[in-house]
This record gives structure tokens, C-alpha cells and sequence, in this order.
């Protein structure tokens, strides 16, 4: 499927969008009413307590769930209602996955756990570079069980840039992380925002990321709190953590 803009620099649009989950008197408004905008490039943090719907926002953006009611524009398709193919492809083009807990294949190399985007998409990024991107390039004929916690998840973090998508979803990524070792992957995305152009999505109840976003989402009870823009964000190496 093809990427249209909406309107300059925007990407992402949710117009009063709902998730359920139940029927009758046991619905549960994992999303509720919700709407926001997020412009192309954008290093973009979506922060509330567990349970508040943050994950549920990052799935349905991703085509991994789907909305009850509402639009959820990604350019200038709405991809709420596609089929399951049309989904697919739109995953396979589009999205690149930084989960928590990095979801390496154990038998395979860090350059083969790469390499997979190649089944994937028709014109990924060679393995051997997207390695290089998160300096890794002298990791790549090791295994996953070889390999720290920080350097598996900036092996997922190649992988996801490998498939060359317009935007990266990340669920938690440094929540499996140390510290200083989630300071340097969140550096390293925010590298892929300001330095490559891509869309960064980051889903987190760590409220120092909120000085290092360019718009904040804040979500509580499935339902949009605030969206603010921040004019002057910090570099995430000059965040307290």
C-alpha cells in the first residue's frame, strides 16, 4: 500500500478511537475516545501508569489489534478495517517492533536474526550495515545467549530498522535494561528519529523520557490526558534518569 501525507509533515492521525474488550454489562474501554496527531521524524513518547492503554495504542498503530470505532490514518489510508492481507502488508512496509524482551531467534546469529527481514520486505537494509547503525558490526557471528541484555535488544533495534519502515514501535524497550544500558538504547533511538528521519514511537511509564520527546501523549484510563509539545527537547544523554 502506498504512503500519502494527510497534511505537511503529519504521519499519524487517531480520530476517536476505541478498543473493547467483552460484551454486555463486561466491556472493558482498553482505549476510549481517543485522538492525536504525530508529524513525520517525530521522537514521540507515550507515557502513563500499567494498565492505562499505552500498549493497546502501540498494537493498534502496528495493525497487531484492532479498533471497535474510529479512524486511525497512517499517511493517507485509514487502516482501521483492512483486511488481514492488506494488514500484513502494511506491517511488513511500514512497522518495525522493539519489544521488551527482544524476541531473537537463540539458534540463529545476530547477522541472521537480521537478515530475516529479507523474507519480509523487498528491499531492506543489508544486515551488515543496520548492525553498524547500533555498533554492533563486530557482533554479528554471535548468538543471542552470547550477547548482554543492551546488546540483544540493539540487535531487535537493527532488525527493526533492517526492514527500512516508516516508523519504529517501541513497547517498553528498556524495560528488561539497567539504567545506563536503557540510557544508551534510548539514545540510539532517538539517534534513528533525529538523525535518519524516522518516526519513533516509544510506549513507557518513565516519566524523565517525557524531556527527551518531541510530543508527549500522556494517557490515563484509556483515555488521552494531555498532548504537549515540547519545543526544546533534551538530548536522552542529558536526562536524569
Amino acid at each position: 500500500m502506498s504512503i500519502e501525507r494527510t497534511e505537511k509533515n503529519e504521519i499519524i492521525r487517531f480520530e476517536r478511537v476505541t478498543r473493547e474488550y467483552g460484551t454486555g454489562a463486561h466491556v472493558l474501554k482498553a482505549v476510549d475516545d481517543v485522538s492525536f496527531a504525530i508529524r513525520e521524524g517525530e521522537f514521540v513518547v507515550i507515557l502513563g501508569p500499567s494498565g492505562a492503554g499505552k500498549s493497546t495504542l502501540l498494537n493498534l498503530l502496528g495493525g497487531m489489534d484492532f479498533a471497535s470505532s474510529g479512524k486511525i490514518f497512517v499517511g493517507g489510508d485509514n487502516i482501521v478495517g483492512l483486511p488481514d492481507d492488506r494488514l500484513t502488508e502494511y506491517r511488513a512496509a511500514h512497522v518495525g517492533f522493539v519489544f521488551q524482551f527482544y524476541n531473537l531467534i537463540p539458534t540463529l546469529t545476530a547477522f541472521e536474526n537480521i537478515a530475516l527481514t529479507r523474507n519480509i520486505v523487498k528491499k531492506p537494509l543489508d544486515a551488515r550495515n543496520a548492525l553498524e547503525m547500533v555498533g554492533l558490526a563486530d557482533h554479528a557471528d554471535q548468538f543471542p545467549a552470547q550477547l548482554s541484555g543492551g546488546e540483544q535488544q540493539r540487535v531487535s533495534i537493527a532488525r527493526a530498522v533492517a526492514k527500512n519502515p516508516t516508523m519504529l514501535l517501541c513497547d517498553e524497550p528498556t524495560g528488561a535494561l539497567d539504567s545506563e544500558t536503557g540510557a544508551v538504547v534510548l539514545e540510539m533511538l532517538q539517534g534513528m528519529s533525529r538523525e535518519r528521519g524516522k518516526t519513533v514511537v516509544i510506549v513507557t511509564h518513565n516519566a524523565a523520557l517525557a524531556n527527551a520527546a518531541d510530543r508527549v501523549i500522556r494517557i490515563r484510563n484509556g483515555r488521552i490526558s494531555a498532548v504537549e509539545e515540547n519545543e526544546s527537547p533534551k538530548a536522552v544523554s542529558e536526562v536524569a534518569w
